[in-house]
């Protein structure tokens, strides 16, 4: 008799109708395999627990935490964990590598999602689209000629990180006439300059760009990355972007900033601490635009994601590596190459 394999999925990937926000068609990559049964979690949880790892092969995780305690005990039945997203900081790679468990994620349908949020906070900043819909709402049309926008032609636009999301901002950006100017110790000179972009710097970067828009990935090396003295190198007239992670800026510092007015402002689709606290003196400054974490889900986005991310886990159950593994180094633990080797 075939072995039949448990899937469970997050809960909180459904919308408020217990409908799958990425849409059923995605499903089809489990529905049609016959020797899979699967399921959601029966609540919403703030990280994966051994329990759930003894009870599943693989896991379809959106915002939960992956902790090394999920994975420690002996009866752990997880082979694979798939990251709904391009980031996978809220999964502890080494002890699921140690474990012999995949992690995978959805790189391929983020770059041009995430990098049109970007480009929509620069042109929301440079016109000041919020502010200008609090004037029209509140009776102060006349004010109008007291807040000019800023024109893009000639602008430049730093972009912090320069992987697949900055490089498509850089793309989509060249439309507008920007100078454009990226920091990242890992890019590719030549890469980037088909794309008309120099490399510089950090401390260049946050100097000279009227936009910066940060875009790495959350690590180690790239937590509090921007801080205090960092932002204190923004001109006046500097807009500050963060579609990346929250703790790759000092949000304490970054309030500070804001609140002395330092620079022009900010949009940030992202926090140090999610949910954002309602109390957290960003959300009531007028020149801050906040979006919950999701500024890039569209049903494209989100569809592209989930087929991607489920399909990662059928290829790993039918014994073929996924396109998109995080941890290549567990492909030599004993428990994957028994698994692949069905």
């Amino acid at each position: 008799m075939s072995q039949r394999w448990r899937i469970g999925i997050t809960r909180d990937i459904l919308d408020t109708r217990g409908e799958p926000a990425f849409g059923r068609a995605a499903l089809a990559a489990l529905e049609q395999a016959h020797d899979i049964d699967w399921e959601y979690l029966p609540s919403i949880v703030p990280e994966i627990t051994p329990e759930h790892a003894a009870s599943y092969d693989a896991l379809y995780v959106n915002t939960a935490r992956v902790p090394s305690s999920a994975v420690a005990r002996d009866d752990c039945r997880l082979r694979v964990v798939a990251r709904h997203g391009v980031g996978y900081d809220s999964v502890d790679i080494p002890a699921m590598t140690a474990a012999g468990v995949l992690v995978t994620h959805t790189p391929n349908p983020m770059p041009r999602p995430v990098a049109t949020t970007a480009l929509t906070f620069i042109l929301a900043l440079a016109g000041k689209l919020m502010l200008k819909d609090r004037l029209t709402r509140s009776g102060r049309w006349h004010e109008r000629m007291d807040h000019m926008g800023m024109g893009l032609t000639g602008r430049t636009l730093g972009v912090v990180g320069a992987g697949r999301i900055g490089k498509e901002l850089l793309r989509m950006a060249r439309i507008f006439d920007l100078k454009l100017i990226a920091a990242d110790p890992l890019a590719d000179p030549v890469d980037l300059g088909y794309l008309g972009t120099q490399i510089v710097d950090l401390d260049t970067l946050m100097r000279t760009a009227d936009f910066v828009v940060v875009c790495c990935l959350l690590n180690a090396a790239t937590r509090h990355l921007i801080g205090a003295r960092e932002l204190a190198l923004l001109k006046p007239t500097a807009y500050f972007i963060n579609v990346a992670r929250g703790p790759i800026v000092d949000e304490t510092a970054l309030i500070d900033a804001l609140a002395r007015r330092a620079f022009a402002g900010a949009a940030l689709d992202v926090f140090e601490r999610e949910p954002v606290d309602p109390a957290n003196p960003l959300l009531a400054m007028d020149h801050v635009i906040v979006t919950p974490h999701s500024l890039c889900w569209t049903d494209e986005c989100f569809h592209n994601m989930a087929a991607t991310g489920l399909a990662s886990i059928v290829e790993a159950l039918r014994g073929r590596p996924p396109k998109f593994i995080v941890n290549r180094d567990v492909l030599d633990h004993p428990r994957v190459r028994a698994l692949l080797a069905q």
